[in-house]
């Protein structure tokens, strides 16, 4: 199970969908399971608070579960603090997270042009206060194409992958 994770703008969506594509498995977007209060005051420009997030962040847990015995899934959510992180893998301990990194600038303009999206440009800095930037995971910075970033996950989970099973051959 893939989660990527950024704030909004970072270019989960895209890296999700061409993940997806490339490793033909089922791609889901955490904005899609906001409840439509949560969507209107975004749009509005207020950011969520803890209590906002609590039941989309269950909801999404379960939803994990259920995608991670069906087989490999890909995620793309927000996931800016530890906490959120934490009650998406309570069950889940298959999750290779993927960090996007950028400038603000960079994902402002980003915000700026995109068109149909619920998401206030607005409540950006509110995201880059909360985002607490994990020490695990693939991290990848986002002025590379969406197809470079999908081949730098895919290299670099594959390469763990080795490392493990060589870690555990050698321990046996």
């Amino acid at each position: 199970m893939y989660i990527i994770m950024g704030v909004s703008g970072s270019g989960k969506t895209f890296l999700g969908k061409q993940l997806a594509k490339v490793i033909s498995k089922p791609f889901y977007d955490a904005d899609d399971f906001h409840p439509e209060t949560n969507k209107k005051k975004m749009s509005s420009g207020l950011h969520l608070d803890d209590a906002d997030r609590a039941p989309w962040l269950a909801e999404l847990a379960e939803k994990i579960s259920l995608w991670s015995e069906k087989g490999q899934a890909i995620l793309a959510c927000s996931a800016l603090k530890e906490r959120y992180r934490e009650s998406l893998a309570t069950e889940n301990s298959s999750i290779t997270w993927v960090v996007l990194k950028g400038s603000f600038d960079r994902i402002k303009s980003r915000l700026e042009s995109r068109e149909n999206h619920f998401f206030n440009p607005e409540l950006l800095q509110s995201q880059f206060d909360v985002l607490e930037l994990p020490s695990y995971g693939i991290h990848l910075n986002i002025e590379e194409t969406i197809p470079q970033l999908a081949s730098s996950v895919l290299n670099k989970n594959c390469l763990s992958n080795v490392l493990s099973f060589i870690i555990l051959v050698k321990m046996t």
